[in-house]
């Protein structure tokens, strides 16, 4: 009688493209405990599965011009940002109103208050600004709606889609930091509240609201800022609410109508470029 042997080799181990930090356990397992604080008892039987973000090409950064250094530069702070990990099936999935809506109804959630796609939109107008390209972007925050505080880097060369970008949010949750490409610098990275102690201490910091009776054009109000000051600037990222403007110098309105994050970020970069004579 033959004796049956099993197969031998060595099982494949699934790659991860972003670098893991020295402490990558921990933070894996610190986030993955907060997850489960945020996770239904209960899971859909019929709800669908998504693909696994984990592997993930790297974030890519744009060449930095040291010039832009000695200038002044501009801040933003994006407020109450919908970014929230829940276990969907088998799988944890950042939850956002088109993939997750019979999920978050059946969990008693409304699915209007999960919409990560507004906080990538205001990114792309940050990004996609003359200023950011003139190396005048100095640091952009993102405050969740948790209370979680996030920072990008100037330079990073941000997902265009919104499914990528949702991956790329999934796994900085998971993680606390992704690196550039090939190599060790953290492009994306949470940090310790709160977000005034990162900021410049001779900077102007302005929030926005529809709801403030301050209403301006922006371009005249940042001709009388001089011109060697930083400037601040706090925007909504959600659906409907106020931000928080306990550390703003000013609540200002700069639309008669309530515009999207996007459409005031887009208003303000264009003025300021203006201002700073960016071509």
């Amino acid at each position: 009688m033959v004796r049956p042997f099993a197969a031998k080799g060595k099982k494949r181990k699934k790659t991860e493209r972003y670098d893991r930090d020295d402490d990558g356990e921990e933070s894996i397992a610190s986030a993955k405990k907060a997850m489960v604080e945020n996770e239904p008892d209960e899971q859909p039987e019929n709800e669908a599965a998504e693909e696994n973000f984990h592997e993930l090409e790297g974030i890519p950064i744009v060449p930095k011009d040291p010039k832009s250094d000695s200038k002044a530069g501009v801040i933003f702070v994006l407020e109450r940002a919908s970014l929230e990990v829940a276990k969907v099936g088998k799988n944890y999935q950042l939850l956002n109103s088109d993939d997750h809506s019979n999920f978050l109804r059946r969990n008693n959630r409304n699915p209007g208050d999960y919409r990560p796609d507004i906080l990538h939109q205001a990114l792309l107008a940050i990004f996609d600004s003359r200023i950011a390209k003139a190396g005048r972007l100095k640091v952009v925050y993102v405050k969740t709606e948790k209370g979680l505080l996030i920072e990008i880097k100037p330079y990073v060369r941000l997902p265009r889609t919104q499914k990528r970008f949702y991956g790329v949010m999934l796994q900085l949750l998971q993680k606390l930091s992704i690196t550039a490409a090939g190599k060790r610098e953290k492009l994306f990275r949470v940090i310790k509240n709160p977000v005034t102690q990162y900021l410049p201490s001779n900077s102007r910091k302005m929030g926005f609201s529809h709801s403030s009776d301050k209403l301006v054009k922006v371009r005249t109000y940042l001709d009388a800022v001089e011109d060697d000051v930083d400037l601040v600037f706090v925007v909504g990222a959600m659906a409907h609410g106020k931000i928080e403007t306990g550390y703003t110098d000013d609540l200002l309105a700069i639309s008669e109508y309530p515009l999207s994050a996007s459409c005031c970020i887009a208003d303000i970069c264009k003025d300021l470029a203006d201002k700073w004579n960016v071509g």
